[in-house]
């Protein structure tokens, strides 16, 4: 368990801005910040980050919250796994008693997995630093490529023992379950049911994930040992916390310099990757062979819309190049291709030049991606079938691009760059488009029923019991709760005192013995009455930063401005405005609650009949309700109500 002076202590020292920045690229606007939504696939950013209310908030999916809460949802923590993510960023010390056997065994399994590969990452790494076998086979290896130790230091490289069973007999003598090493993909067990090292005999990279939790593992046979393998490297296999087509290798150490950059190289293997940071060249990620998949171009997006794919100029490379183009095109990135000459690949390369050679060649040789396809597959081709296909797949990826000026101006380009009338690309481009929309039509069964869309409702929202009139009136408590309203009113016993939002609600609605439909609302209320006298209790604070992760969502939605109004419509927040604005929902509350009874008392009224003494009851409840409501709309201003 974590003290509360520590929890605390990390609340006060996590900045929403930093936390957030940590996943998402945010710009200045105006005293906020604002970036891509982390939570949703956009294009056009709608995530706005507050640093003074220390909050998030989408206002395309509802998804936000605080530090805490923001770690929770993104990265699919628990609350003290979040607080311990923080803790580790804002080195705040935890000191925790040791777990009992019970509370081990109730550990999720995907916590037990992040652990089992903590231990193995620092275990690989140990080999290769400090063991025999590590220094003259994995050490020697790296230094073969050409790696400074700070650099196998940065991708924390390993080595795993030709011994198979090494691994997991050093695990299990430290505790850790066999199962779980078996889960993250370390070991697998032989006929025997003993557990044998996926990895033995190879070199280590570690995958880790953009929030700095090892997910998984790749192990390369040496040189040597590769003559005749056909399976060079070997990598985690999918589990609960891994899969190779969601991970981008180098993601955690490229984030900051991808974000600083604006703009992000994608390669295909860890050397490459490895050696563009020793050069100097930082913002770089590898998807290891693997197709792109939307996650992964999803996960860039957040950091930036400028990408460069830097492959090997063989067939094999430029076989990569084409297959991630309209994926990437029809997801909003601007797309740049560079082959590297014959021969070479971003590793070669980046191990005999300098940072700023290497950028300047890329800036200089890196082109658009009509002009690669162009080159590609229109270059010293004159066989007419064999143009028309080539122009036919420019075209097919120009139709993928989103935006409607960007996509025109790519088509001009073409035209002039092929020589073919621009009105004929048009015509086969509005056909591919017409194609794709037929094809995404088709896969709706002709008597598939009607539904209505799917509408995402933030995990904060309360339940459909609460009316807006109540949303509004608990809105009010949590973002002016402390703010005084009233001055100098005498109590029973001839004492003066302030009244502040929060205490007049409660007393107004506890008289009449009124409550929320919402029990959370019921619950924000009751605690906000209960602090309201302290010394500098502050409710917008207090609710954000509540324990109950819950409360606190919530309230980091109610804090947030729906609509950005310029300063002369703004709603005033002095004290008679408030005063005003707070006796009008009640009123309005009051309204509703009646509006609710008198429909209620209809039915069982109607209900009735034949039982006299209950029909005296009812109509007389009836005519006291309607006599309130006509009360309570003269004070509303409206009409009197029949």
């Amino acid at each position: 368990m974590i003290d509360r002076a520590t929890v605390e202590k990390i609340k006060e020292a996590a900045n929403i801005v930093d936390v957030v920045g940590e996943f998402v690229t945010l710009r200045k606007a105006g005293m906020n910040y604002k970036g891509l939504c982390p939570f949703h696939n956009e294009k056009t950013p709608s995530f706005i980050v507050s640093p003074s209310r220390g909050t998030c908030h989408c206002f395309g999916c509802g998804k936000g919250g605080n530090p805490i809460s923001f770690i929770m949802e993104h990265e699919q923590m628990t609350y003290p796994e979040a607080l311990r993510w923080l803790a580790n960023k804002y080195h705040i010390e935890i000191k925790e008693r040791e777990l009992s056997d019970e509370e081990k065994r109730e550990q999720s399994e995907r916590e037990s997995m992040f652990i089992v590969n903590e231990y193995a990452l620092k275990y690989f790494e140990d080999i290769l630093h400090h063991h025999e076998e590590g220094q003259s086979i994995g050490m020697q290896y790296f230094r073969s490529r050409g790696f400074r130790d700070d650099i196998i230091q940065k991708f924390q490289l390993g080595f795993d023992l030709t011994n198979r069973y090494a691994f997991a007999n050093a695990a299990l003598k430290k505790g850790y379950k066999g199962e779980f090493i078996e889960k993250v993909g370390i070991c697998y067990k032989n006929d025997r049911g003993e557990l044998i090292d996926r990895y033995s005999g190879r070199v280590i990279f570690p995958w880790i994930g953009v929030s700095g939790k090892v997910v998984g593992f790749g192990g390369r046979k040496l040189d040597a040992a590769t003559k005749g393998v056909q399976q060079k490297y070997v990598n985690s296999p999918d589990s609960d916390i891994y899969h190779k087509d969601r991970e981008l290798y180098g993601i955690y150490q490229a984030k900051k310099a991808i974000a600083k950059e604006d703009r992000v190289y994608m390669v295909e293997g860890y050397t490459d990757v490895i050696s563009m940071h020793q050069c100097g060249i930082e913002n770089v990620v590898a998807n290891s062979g693997t197709a792109l998949s939307l996650h992964q171009i999803h996960v860039l997006h957040r950091f930036t819309s400028n990408i460069t794919l830097l492959y090997d100029g063989d067939s094999a490379g430029i076989h990569a190049a084409l297959r991630g183009t309209d994926m990437l095109l029809s997801e909003g990135m601007n797309l740049k291709v560079l082959l590297l000459p014959d021969g070479d690949d971003p590793d070669s390369f980046a191990r005999k030049h300098t940072a700023a050679d290497f950028r300047q060649y890329i800036e200089e040789k890196q082109t658009d991606f009509i002009q690669f396809k162009t080159d590609l597959l229109l270059k010293n081709e004159h066989d007419p079938l064999k143009r028309s296909e080539g122009i036919n797949s420019i075209v097919q990826s120009i139709a993928v691009v989103q935006n409607q000026i960007l996509r025109d101006t790519y088509l001009h380009d073409c035209a002039q760059r092929i020589g073919i009338s621009e009105s004929t690309l048009i015509n086969q481009m509005n056909k591919f488009i017409r194609d794709g929309r037929e094809q995404k039509t088709r896969t709706v069964q002709p008597d598939t029923p009607k539904v209505a869309p799917t509408v995402i409702i933030p995990s904060s929202a309360p339940s459909s019991h609460a009316s807006k009139v109540q949303q509004m009136l608990i809105q009010m408590v949590v973002r002016h709760g402390n703010k005084i309203i009233y001055n100098n009113v005498e109590d029973e016993e001839g004492n003066l005192q302030n009244i502040s939002i929060a205490q007049y609600v409660y007393l107004n609605l506890s008289a009449d013995e009124l409550r929320f439909d919402e029990e959370i609302y019921n619950r924000i209320l009751d605690e906000a009455m209960a602090h309201s006298n302290e010394d500098g209790f502050q409710t917008e604070s207090y609710f954000i930063n509540h324990d109950d992760i819950t409360i606190s969502n919530l309230a980091a939605d109610l804090s947030q401005d729906k609509f950005h109004l310029s300063e002369s419509q703004q709603v005033r927040n002095d004290q008679e405005s408030l005063r005003n604005r707070t006796v009008h929902l009640l009123l309005d509350f009051r309204m509703e609650y009646v509006e609710n009874r008198l429909n209620t008392l209809k039915r069982e009224i109607a209900q009735a009949t034949g039982d006299s003494e209950r029909m005296k009851s009812l109509m007389t409840e009836y005519m006291e309700k309607m006599s309130l409501r006509n009360e309570l709309a003269k004070k509303l201003g409206n009409n009197i109500l029949v």
